[in-house]
């Protein structure tokens, strides 16, 4: 009932902003179910995932995440409308240090 549930004020429809974005295969996405877009949905298990694109079609993004079952770790790829996408900051930290440390080999 409260997982997909709007905060106060951002209720409706998401902004353009939110289809403009562009992604690329090898991005980190966060899957943030939108609740007012019904199409693309993916299951309730992957809202708040975090994975990596390895897909782009018109509306939708093959999404790669994962799920622990049993004692292993499996890759599950899954296609979700660019309405429940955000670009995840995960990684900016490395890349950060990874251009620091190559200005510091050019220096």
């Amino acid at each position: 009932r409260n997982k997909f549930s709007k905060y106060y004020r951002t209720k409706g429809m998401p902004g353009t902003s939110r289809y403009m974005a562009t992604f690329k295969r090898g991005d980190y996405v966060d899957i943030v179910v939108d609740s007012s877009v019904q199409s693309g949905m993916p299951f309730s298990f992957y809202h708040g995932r975090t994975g990596i694109v390895f897909n782009v079609n018109r509306n939708a993004l093959g999404v790669e995440v994962t799920k622990c079952i049993g004692n292993r770790q499996l890759r599950k790829r899954i296609h979700v409308n660019v309405a429940h996408l955000r670009k995840s900051r995960c990684n900016e930290s490395f890349l950060k240090r990874v251009k620091d440390n190559d200005q510091k080999k050019r220096d």
